[in-house]
């Protein structure tokens, strides 16, 4: 994976890392997600196709 996207990304703040820690300790039941919408099925097949996911077969020298 190409990592020169990340580049300009800033550290996180020792609030966000901290954030991210009691996130980490909270079960999904207790994460309120209500602010992000859901994503329908149609959605989900558009975005996320398998195919996309798998890797391309390489030719080998014969």
């Amino acid at each position: 994976m190409d990592n020169s996207s990340n580049k300009n990304i800033p550290p996180l703040t020792k609030e966000q890392i901290w954030r991210l820690y009691q996130l980490s300790k909270m079960s999904d039941d207790e994460i309120d997600y209500s602010d992000i919408p859901e994503i329908t099925e149609e959605e989900w097949k558009q975005k996320f196709k398998p195919s996309r996911l798998r890797r391309q077969k390489q030719k080998l020298a014969s």
